[in-house]
């Protein structure tokens, strides 16, 4: 049946693994991650596992029966790829093969090259970077967040409800604006102004001041904010180094069809979750990266299908990629709920409440309904999943 190597250790190896299982493949399965723990849920780590502290019992995926017989290397990270031999190298010297390859490397933060001390700077992506920047989220901590999309917000929501005074630095003119729009965006700056945030928008941090560790940032407008922390969030960098020198479309994450698969002759490799860049049938030919919570999971289980028909000799499913996606956001008692592509809409309608309370959202760009956005709304935008759907069938 073939050696399958899974390069990453997140929801969509774990995923992929399950659908390779599910969809008859019996050969060996070796997930190589560069974490030493297993598969874990990451959206917590912004909210309430910062709040309250980090459980990875807590955190852990449960694991299907079926995937027990598969070879777990965690704590090392791929370095290096040759697949016109089916190997890949890890950051130990080890060298695998494998008959088919699956790139669920993820993505990592930006990290800005700024001058200035290192110390007192920090990311969130892992549960050891939470477990960092908890132990420091102290009553009366002045913490600087750069950059003002979801992390930037959730992690500052947290950060006041465990009694820190926080700062936002970002050049965007609103927070959340590429998914939520200005008007949108607006109104969660204001319910965070509420809550004793202060926003210092469309300015950038020119450097970090202190002799071994940061104690104040000076922004683009010559100003300086002191701050004892610094948890940067603006944007992310897909983990594709790795993959160098293969041919393959690199230019934002991996390329893929939409059966997920990677252009490559030598031998079958698909990406998944945040990684892959893929078209989504409902929103256009473009392929787009789409770092949704669910789509790990969607992703996954067409390319486990995918890779187990080609390694079996098959022709896999080509059908357009139709999954919706869909994400969250809680940032004090409000949660922002999320299906469809907002970002893309080129109107907004506020169809029920207003931006000042509890309402909907919609979304439309040339062809409809492109996406919707419920503040304190949850079940009343469940409903537009089916709507959102239609778009396959226009």
């Amino acid at each position: 049946m073939g050696e399958v190597i899974i390069v990453g250790g997140g929801l969509g190896a774990l995923r992929t693994a399950e659908s390779l299982r599910g969809a008859g493949h019996s050969g060996p399965i070796t997930v190589v991650g560069d974490e030493p723990c297993l598969p874990y849920n990451r959206p917590p780590l912004s909210k309430d596992a910062l709040l309250t502290g980090i459980d990875m019992s807590a955190l852990e995926f449960r694991r299907r029966p079926s995937v027990e017989d598969i070879t777990w290397k965690l704590g090392h990270r791929a370095i290096a790829s040759d697949l016109s031999t089916g190997t890949v190298t890890l950051d130990d010297g080890t060298s695998l093969e494998a008959d088919g390859l699956v790139v669920a490397s993820g993505i990592r933060p930006r990290r800005l090259p700024l001058s200035g001390p290192e110390e007192g700077r920090f990311v969130l992506r892992t549960a050891a970077d939470a477990e960092q920047i908890r132990s420091r989220l102290t009553p009366g901590a002045r913490v600087l967040v750069m950059g003002a999309g979801f992390i930037g917000c959730e992690l500052a929501a947290t950060a006041r409800r465990l009694g820190c005074e926080v700062a936002i630095v970002a050049l965007d003119d609103e927070p959340m604006i590429r998914p939520l729009g200005p008007e949108v965006g607006a109104a969660m700056r204001r319910r965070h102004e509420r809550q004793g945030v202060h926003f210092h928008l469309g300015l950038t941090v020119d450097s970090f001041q202190g002799d071994e560790r940061v104690r104040s940032v000076r922004l683009s407008d010559g100003s300086e904010l002191a701050a004892d922390l610094v948890i940067e969030a603006v944007g992310s960098v897909p983990n594709v180094e790795w993959l160098e020198g293969n041919g393959l479309d690199l230019s934002d994450g991996v390329l893929v069809d939409s059966s997920m698969r990677a252009a490559h002759d030598r031998m079958p490799v698909v990406a998944v979750g945040d990684v892959a860049r893929y078209p989504l049938a409902l929103f256009g030919p473009t392929p787009r990266r789409i770092e949704h919570w669910n789509m790990p999971t969607e992703t996954g289980r067409r390319a486990g299908h995918t890779l187990a028909a080609l390694l079996a000799g098959q022709e896999p499913d080509r059908t357009p990629f139709t999954a919706m996606p869909a994400f969250w956001s809680d940032q004090y008692d409000h949660t922002l709920q999320s299906f469809g592509m907002p970002g893309l809409a080129t109107t907004i309608e506020i169809t029920d409440g207003s931006l000042e309370e509890p309402c909907v959202i919609e979304y439309h760009d040339d062809a409809g309904l492109v996406g919707v956005v419920g503040i304190d709304r949850t079940k009343d935008v469940l409903g537009y999943r089916a709507r959102l759907a239609e778009r396959s069938a226009s």
